[in-house]
């Protein structure tokens, strides 16, 4: 859930990005509107869409490296994109895993003196 949540939030941060890039190229054109010369506000959203400037070029394509090299890059880059817990986040996590642990010990304790009282008791064994 909160994953879902850091999404939204990196998503409205995104929006709100754009809509001042967007107020501050309004606030640079001529106030008199658009013109024949000037593209419309839509007109400079799809193109800013459209237009591939975010993909590499083969320009901009990684050099082969020993393989130890592109390991730990690929690692340092995975790593980046990790959404690490919050502080908040991790303590509820942590007190859930100890909860359970607690939970199951009591569980297998019960089983087991369950298991020693019956066979103490089919075999008049003391143990």
């Amino acid at each position: 859930m909160a994953n879902k949540d850091r999404n939204k939030r990196s998503a409205r941060k995104a929006r709100a990005a754009e809509r001042s890039e967007r107020e501050a190229v309004q606030a640079s054109s001529p106030a008199s509107g658009p013109s024949k010369a000037q593209p419309t506000e839509k007109a400079k959203v799809a193109a800013a869409i459209s237009t591939p400037s975010d993909k590499p070029s083969k320009k901009d394509a990684p050099k082969p490296k020993g393989k130890m090299r592109s390991y730990f890059d690929s690692v340092k880059t995975e790593m980046r994109r990790v959404v690490w817990p919050s502080k908040e986040e991790l303590k509820n996590y942590s007190f859930a895993v100890i909860a359970m642990l607690v939970v199951f010990g009591v569980a297998i304790w019960l089983v087991d003196t369950g298991i020693t009282a019956l066979l103490v008791a089919y075999a008049n064994l003391r143990g």
